[in-house]
């Protein structure tokens, strides 16, 4: 028993020693909680050069990791293993942070910047009050479409997806929500639909689609769209004005029976360290020209009303990536479906996938 003892008190003051030796190590090399800030992102969502400017101004270390999902990026958060003190949730995630206590609330107090976004951004069904999240971009979801690949064939509805003129034409992003909820537009349900009648309509039409698919893939959908590989795809609005950046010929639209109109927000996670650090983060990027130099980087959207002075008029007069609200107020948020309903989503999104091969 004394052996015992000892062998397991060797093994404590080991393991208490590496502790410490990592604490020294990431202390020197400035890697402790007041000198760094731990953001956790999107892929390429942010201009690599404002996370240099902001460095520079703030004296700290940026420590930058990237997620896939939100799904994903909740359960990470949820596990705790990693610290993070920014993160970039969309609408309906953030309801089910706050929901399950993940988040901190943000002084606005310490946002001065704040007074730049505009109106309409703020104050939203998933934080009303914007206790825990602050804008950062917005969007839709759409069809972009080469009409010279497809003799001059336009787009309006979702329901142009299904012509078999358009056999293996179709790139889909790898997103349930997305991939049903156009399937349920479609149908003129709306894509919070919880009717499982309705569902399994959707399901079944969009495996009528399968002959279209070409691929259901991830970023890669904009290198593929880009070089002409496919001529159609349903994507992200931010993604589409990337694409067309690269490549004239394409379009972009909403179609017609209605489509999501979604929102990320910067949240500062319940195990952040650094919440002086996330909050000057937060300000940082919400100065009028950091958001449009941001913008113009990511493509996508900025709710910083201010911001739209510095960007070409080119991008800030676009009316398919920046529509006026009576187009806006005709679209729908992602609702927080609850860990029932949204795991149903992924069956039946697994479902189409499956049967399609």
């Amino acid at each position: 028993m004394r052996q015992l003892i000892q062998m397991f008190t060797v093994v404590v003051v080991i393991a208490l020693a590496l502790m410490y030796g990592a604490s020294r190590l990431n202390s020197s090399q400035g890697f402790t909680g007041g000198s760094t800030l731990t953001i956790y992102n999107w892929g390429d969502y942010i201009d690599p050069e404002l996370i240099a400017e902001f460095e520079k101004e703030s004296g700290l270390k940026v420590i930058y990791q990237t997620f896939d999902s939100n799904e994903a990026m909740m359960t990470k958060i949820e596990q705790g293993g990693t610290t993070f003190d920014i993160s970039i949730p969309s609408e309906y995630a953030i309801s089910k942070m706050r929901e399950e206590n993940l988040l901190l609330p943000i002084d606005q107090s310490k946002l001065p910047n704040l007074k730049y976004i505009n109106p309409r951004f703020l104050h939203l069904s998933f934080d009303p009050d914007n206790a825990y999240s602050i804008p950062y971009f917005w969007g839709t979801v759409g069809i972009i479409y080469n009409s010279d690949m497809l003799g001059g064939k336009k787009f309006t509805s979702w329901n142009d997806l299904w012509d078999p003129s358009l056999h293996n034409q179709i790139l889909l992003v790898d997103g349930a929500r997305e991939v049903i909820g156009m399937g349920l537009n479609s149908l003129h349900y709306s894509l919070n639909d919880t009717n499982e009648a309705h569902l399994q309509e959707a399901k079944n039409k969009l495996n009528k689609l399968t002959g279209n698919v070409k691929a259901i893939v991830g970023d890669e959908i904009k290198m593929l769209l880009a070089n002409e590989e496919a001529a159609v795809g349903v994507v992200w609005s931010g993604d589409a004005s990337e694409i067309m950046g690269e490549n004239d010929k394409l379009d972009y639209v909403v179609p017609k029976e209605g489509s999501n109109l979604w929102f990320d927000n910067m949240v500062i996670p319940k195990t952040a360290r650094n919440i002086e650090g996330a909050h000057a983060f937060i300000n940082f990027m919400l100065d009028p020209k950091h958001a449009a130099q941001n913008a113009e980087y990511v493509g996508y959207s900025t709710p910083n009303e201010k911001a739209l002075e510095y960007l070409p008029a080119e991008i800030a007069q676009d009316k398919r990536f920046y529509p006026d609200p009576e187009l806006t107020e005709k679209l729908e948020v992602y609702k927080n479906l609850g860990k029932r309903m949204l795991s149903h989503y992924n069956e039946l999104f697994l479902e189409f996938k499956m049967h399609r091969k």
